[in-house]
């Protein structure tokens, strides 16, 4: 299936959420008086679920006392506009006593996993930048190899398929991490299903899916990124890609049977691989290798 991949400044999808709120509360007729709106940090969080990615807001509990508006009447009014101007990138609910759900859409988890898979997370860095930070001796602990082991575990699936033709790449690798992947064919990866449906289901998928967009969230979002402890996190996403490689073939079978769904997971790969690259290099200043 084809899709176009949709551009946004914002990697982090609460934080992308979050503009969307702020936009339509700081502009919006319907707010009774003409002045800032305070919200606090706490109004958007991302539901533990993992069978969806779903954001809950209580952005109407906490705005509908000082708008003297009933709370349902108040979040109505404000998921009609935000599904005027992001309607295809989340599915809008309004739940009692006035939560409003944001579901992010399968075409839009697509492709905010490609743009992870083939794209350079927190931007490029120029050459040369904390070049000294990134390949300073760090006291390495065994939970932090176990993380750098995941990462070079990704990057030689990766060039494995290459080299077996599951995927083709345009260039031959860097002797460091990649900051991206560039990949020829297939482009886009296969991530959606004739239905339009994403195809990754399996409870590791979702898991390791789960955890790439929490980490995004806490590497891009101001509010939290300073409280975060990143070799918990690091640790916490190599399980999660530990515990796909295991249970989520690739080659065999699915690779014969089923060809997109392998090309799928070797996507999700490259996005794990992203995440732990900044991760590694950005967050905790240790090398993220190609091999070990």
């Amino acid at each position: 299936m084809h899709y176009k991949l949709l551009v946004s400044k914002y990697t982090s999808i609460k934080q992308l959420l979050n503009s969307h709120l702020i936009k339509i509360l700081s502009t919006n007729t319907y707010i009774v008086e003409k002045v800032h709106i305070k919200v606090g940090k706490n109004h958007l969080y991302k539901d533990r679920d993992e069978s969806s990615i779903l954001y809950i807001s209580s952005v109407a509990l906490q705005l509908s006392k000082s708008q003297n508006r009933k709370t349902m009447e108040l979040a109505s009014a404000i998921a009609s506009d935000l599904s005027r101007t992001c309607g295809d990138v989340f599915s809008i609910q309004i739940v009692p006593p006035g939560c409003i759900h944001f579901e992010l859409t399968h075409l839009k988890l697509a492709t905010w996993l490609q743009s992870l898979a083939v794209g350079s997370l927190g931007g490029e860095r120029e050459q040369g930048e904390d070049e000294e930070t990134i390949n300073a001796p760090y006291p390495m602990s065994n939970s932090l190899f176990a993380v750098q082991y995941a990462h070079a575990r990704c990057c030689s699936l990766v060039l494995l398929a290459h080299r077996e033709g599951l995927i083709k790449l345009r260039e031959p690798v860097p002797n460091t991490s990649p900051d991206f992947w560039s990949v020829i064919s297939p482009n886009p990866l296969p991530w959606l299903n004739c239905d339009g449906r994403l195809r990754l289901n399996h409870p590791d998928e979702r898991h390791l899916i789960a955890e790439l967009v929490q980490v995004v969230d806490n590497i891009e979002c101001p509010d939290i990124s300073g409280s975060v402890k990143w070799e918990k996190v690091a640790l916490s996403l190599s399980q999660a890609f530990e515990n796909f490689w295991s249970n989520c073939r690739i080659w065999g079978e699915v690779k014969i049977s089923s060809p997109e769904l392998a090309q799928a997971r070797l996507g999700l790969l490259m996005a794990t691989q992203s995440v732990l690259r900044f991760v590694l290099e950005e967050n905790l200043g240790i090398v993220a290798p190609l091999e070990l």
